[in-house]
This record gives C-alpha cells, structure tokens and sequence, in this order.
C-alpha cells in the first residue's frame, strides 16, 4: 500500500508546522522561487533535504510574497546560523521571458502553473529583502541563477555587462554548481562554530571581499581582467571566459579573483573533488515524500507533472553544448548513481498512487551518459576541454553502454513496470562512435536495439540543433552526417520490429555563426529526410555560456576571431521563419530572402 504521510513529513512552511515539530528555533531558513514539491528534482527539496541530513534544522519558504510589509520573510525570524536563497530549478528571467523577450504567461514551477509567483531576478530580490530586514544575519546564495553570475557575465534582458550577483545583490557567500559537498561542510563548520562571514576556504564557494588585498591561498591563483575593463574592451571579457570555462571543468582548477571595481574583489575557490557515486545516492536517497506539500491541494504543478513517474540516473554531461547552462551547472565530469539507488527510487515511484506501470524516463541531462568516464583518469586530470564528445568522442572516453542496458532491463523485470521509456535526448554520436574496444562497439548497438525497439514511446528525442558543420562547430555538435547515419539506423531498427515510430529531432536558430542560407539550407535539408520541423526554439544568450559570450563579443573566446552573430529582432525572424517553410504565410516572404541571396537553388529545392 502507498504510505500516507503526514504534514510533518514534509520540511516545515510555516511557523505552525514548526511547531507540530516542537521546535523553538530554525537553524536555517531556505527561500526558493519554485513552489514545494518534496521530490529529488526539486532544487529547494534537495537543498532543504541535504541540511536536515547534515543535522540541522530547515524551514522552506517556496515562492515568498515579496510586495508589501515582507511578512513571508519575517514569520521565521532570524534563524541561528544562515539564510538560503535559490531562485528554484530555474533562471527566473530564463523563467518569464521567451528569446523574443515576450513575458511568458504561464510558470511550470507554480500552482496551476500561473506566472507571477516570483519576480524577475529573483535570487537577487529575496537577497536584498532579507539584508534589509536582518543586515547581521548571514544570507548564502546559490542554484542555477547564483551559479552562473558568479563573476562578469552577459545579461540579455538588459543588453548589459553585470559584474558578480555578489556585488549586486549583498550576499555573503555564493555555491555555484552542485551544492551538497560544499553544504555539508557549510553545516559542519557551522556546527562547530564557525560564521558564514569567516568562512572563505569552502570550496565551489564564491564571496567577496573590501580592499584590494587578496586572501591567501596555498593552491595556484589566477587574476582575471578587472570587471570594469571588459565593459570597456570586449576582448578581455572573451579571454576572461576561456578561463573561466576551463577552469570550470577541470579536476584540479586554480582559484580565480576578479576585481569588481576600486574596493571590491571576488574570489571564486574552486571545485570539489568530482562526486563519487555513495555522495550522489545520499542524495537521492533522502526521505522525500515525492509529493507535492499539502498547501497545494487541488492545484496542479505542471513541472511535477512531468517528472513524477521519470528516474534520473546520473548527473553532469561531458557534451559541452555551447548553449547548454545545464553542463555549464553541473559540469563535464559524469556522477552515476548506483544500481540499487535508482532501483530503490523505482520501486518507490511503483508505489505511487497514480502509477500506472509506465516510468516517463530513465536518463539524466543526457539520457545515454551514465557511467561514462576516462579509462586513464591520470590522463583526465591534466585536461582542460570544455567537451569530451566535440570535435570527436575522447579516445579516452569509455562509451560502452552495457551498465545502461543492464540497468534498463532491471527495471523491466519488475512486476508494476509495465514499460520504462526513455524521455531524455539521446547522444547519437556516442551510439555511433567507433571505440579501440571491441565490446564498447558491440555495446553501441546493443544500446541502439535495446533503446529503440522497447524505450521508445512512439517517438525518439534527438538534438542535432543544426545541418551545417560551420554552425555546428560553433554548439559544438558533430556533423550533421551522423544524424543522418542514425535516422537510418533508427529507421532499419524500426522496420525489423515491425515499429511505426518516429526520431523527433531539436533544432535552433539565430545561434552565434548562423547566416540566414544556413537556416534556408537547415531547411531543405530537413525536408529531404521528410521533417516538418515541431521542436524547435531561438537562441536565448543565458549567462556564462560560451555561446553566450560569441553573442555579446562578437568573439570566440578560443580563435579570438570575429563570429557573426544575429541580434535585432528581425534577424531572428528572418532565421526563424525557415523551420516553418510549408507554411503558406511563410512562402512568398521566403523566395524573396532567397532570391536577395542568390540562391535560387533552395527555392527549388524546398518548393519545386
């Protein structure tokens, strides 16, 4: 039977569920954008989850009402050793705007998916309030939003360079990436003790500091270029991010500082250790109640929707996409859960009152990555690429996909599943590449059988995001030929288990180094293979991405050279319109682009 659980399960949202507790006082007092949903895909969950696991005790304040007398803000008081603040799973701005900088009207994280539960900028917001109220109180920052503002950084809203949010929004300590090791020791130091306000050894940390004296630090230290020189010289900026990038990824990263103006300085420590599996299954195995909290019954919460019945296997993905602030976030270096953690998460989501037997996905930010890793780890360390797919699979990279199916048909064996599909987008290079190992290659089409012929729900996502390779140097995506090698492959799979199924691909427009006979050529290209384009999405510039910084600069940070980039409104229409060349409205307007380009060939081909 399905256990009932009671208001106490949950972390406390209010002063009387505190009190149902029996508790006098809060040790910590956790703010986030997102409504509460007690489940491990939930950013303000997993950080409220991993604090109470560290023995402190947590309050949850989803979604505040920041207007007014702050009585949200107020109705814990001060806590005894920090505040939280997380903008939730996403970046509110990313949240409520859509690339055209349309406010959007819904909001998946929100009761009934209404917007308006949060503001714009939210992490900086709540910060602001919560020193207003209690200046002496230290507030820690972090997720998805904190993360990648971490130092200068591009802000498409605005149309503007930023310094650090640390500057801009009066925190006192920022974790920027995963957040439970540098939680933990937060919390034991905490315990101990210590202040927030002293604490600026933690690594994955970022603070900062008066004056222009930098700490000490025993490790190497690299100074980047002064904030207030790359508002001035865009070049500066574009070198500061490879930096900044391949620090990032790397297993043994030196600290960077940047001075924000006269007075300021930031320090960014760097990174843990990459997490080991046992870290990665505390987390998961935390006792979440996989429900939304009881103050939204009868409401939908669109986000839960859509990931109550999926299982995330892994975390970090090591594709590098230019784009992608999920890699940028998590990082390059893969984190597997073990076996019995995710079947122990199945077996819970069998238990669900709602489960039907059918699991919506068993991936993780790429759905074919888990336990993907170097075979000479000592060749890792002294590597400092943003990707280890781009421009072609690490011959390092161990691709055999074995553990994955084995781990699929785990799952299958169990008695309530009656099928586990795969939601997550698929790397096709990986199935496709061709290893040293012979039984990573067996392994490969092993995976491809196994995936298609009983994962698919009918339809298979893959991102190609582009058909032409100067465009997809630039996402650092492979040729557009190994999409069209694995439609093939999908297709004579298929039609050897008497499937009717269909590979939905993803693609992209107005990306950085994407002329308009790029997208007319993305065009003809997808309607010979039979697409009439559905997913599909313009080129939003989210901070601290590489492809980012090609949109604000005009430079790639790694030639140094000028990359060509669409920026007025219009030069994103004019890109766009090419996806939805069957469309009558669309016909005239783009004969006329063509014939200014002088290619009366793509007319032809997408016309006759």
């Amino acid at each position: 039977m399905p256990k009932e659980y009671r208001l106490t399960d949950f972390l406390p949202t209010t002063k009387k569920e505190t009190d149902l507790r029996g508790w006098d006082y809060v040790d910590v007092v956790l703010f986030s954008g997102d409504a509460y949903v007690d489940h491990p895909s939930f950013a303000g969950a997993v950080v409220g989850r991993c604090l109470e696991s560290y023995g402190l005790r947590v309050a949850l304040v989803p979604q505040p009402d920041w207007h007014g007398d702050y009585r949200d803000f107020k109705k814990f008081g001060k806590p005894r050793m920090f505040f939280a603040v997380s903008s939730g799973c996403m970046d509110s701005m990313v949240n409520h705007y859509t690339a055209g900088l349309r406010k959007r009207s819904d909001d998946a994280y929100s009761p009934d998916g209404k917007a308006g539960f949060r503001p714009d900028r939210c992490t900086t917001v709540y910060t602001k309030i919560l020193k207003e109220l209690y200046p002496d109180v230290p507030v820690v920052i972090g997720g998805l939003e904190a993360s990648l503002r971490r130092l200068t950084h591009y802000d498409y809203w605005d149309d503007t360079l930023m310094p650090t949010i640390l500057a801009t929004c009066g925190a006192d300590l920022l974790i920027y990436g995963m957040g439970e090791l540098p939680l933990k020791e937060i919390a034991n130091r905490c315990k101990r003790g210590e202040s927030i306000f002293d604490m600026h050894d933690v690594p994955q940390t970022s603070y900062l500091i008066e004056g222009n004296k930098i700490p000490e630090y025993d490790g190497e230290t690299f100074e980047l270029f002064p904030h207030l020189e790359c508002c001035k010289d865009k070049m500066k900026q574009a070198k500061n991010f490879r930096v900044i990038e391949e620090e990032s990824n790397k297993m043994e990263a030196r600290r960077l500082v940047q001075r924000v103006d006269k007075n300021h300085v930031t320090v960014v420590n760097p990174p843990f250790p990459v997490m080991e599996s046992k870290d990665l299954d505390a987390s998961f195995d935390l006792p979440y109640t996989r429900l939304p909290h009881p103050k939204y019954k009868g409401k939908r919460i669109p986000a839960y929707d859509m990931i109550k019945f999926s299982i995330n296997i892994h975390r970090g993905c090591f594709g590098g996409c230019s784009f992608c602030a999920i890699s940028a976030h998590q990082g390059k270096h893969i984190t597997s859960r073990s076996k019995e953690s995710i079947m122990r998460e199945v077996r819970e989501v069998c238990e669900h009152p709602e489960f039907k037997g059918y699991l919506s996905d068993l991936g993780g930010p790429s759905a074919n990555m888990y336990e993907m890793r170097g075979r000479n780890q000592e060749l890792c360390k002294k590597c400092k690429r943003p990707s280890c797919a781009f421009p072609k699979v690490c011959p390092n990279m161990n691709t055999d996909h074995s553990s994955l199916i084995a781990l699929y048909k785990e799952v299958d064996k169990l008695k309530k599943i009656k099928k586990s599909f795969i939601g997550s987008g698929v790397r096709y290079d990986l199935i496709l590449h061709e290893d040293k190992d012979p039984k990573a290659n067996a392994s490969h089409q092993a995976y491809a059988e196994e995936l298609i012929t009983n994962h698919v729900s009918g339809r298979l996502k893959v991102a190609p995001e582009h058909t032409e390779d100067e465009v997809l140097c630039l996402i650092r995506k492979p040729s557009f030929s190994q999409f069209e090698k694995f439609k093939k492959e999908f297709d004579r799979i298929c039609g050897k288990a008497g499937l009717r199924q269909q590979i939905i691909p993803y693609f992209i427009s107005s990306h950085p180094g994407c002329h308009r006979v790029d997208m007319a050529m993305l065009a003809a290209r997808t309607k010979a293979m039979g697409f009439n384009l559905e997913q599909v999405q313009d080129f939003t510039p989210t901070p601290m991405t590489f492809a980012t910084e090609m949109y604000y600069t005009g430079i790639n940070p790694y030639t140094l050279e000028k990359v060509y980039t669409p920026r007025t409104k219009k030069d994103k229409e004019d890109q766009r319109k090419f996806f939805f060349w069957y469309k009558k409205e669309y016909k005239q307007e783009i004969i006329r682009d063509l014939k200014s380009l002088g290619r009366p060939d793509i007319i032809k081909k997408l016309f006759g």
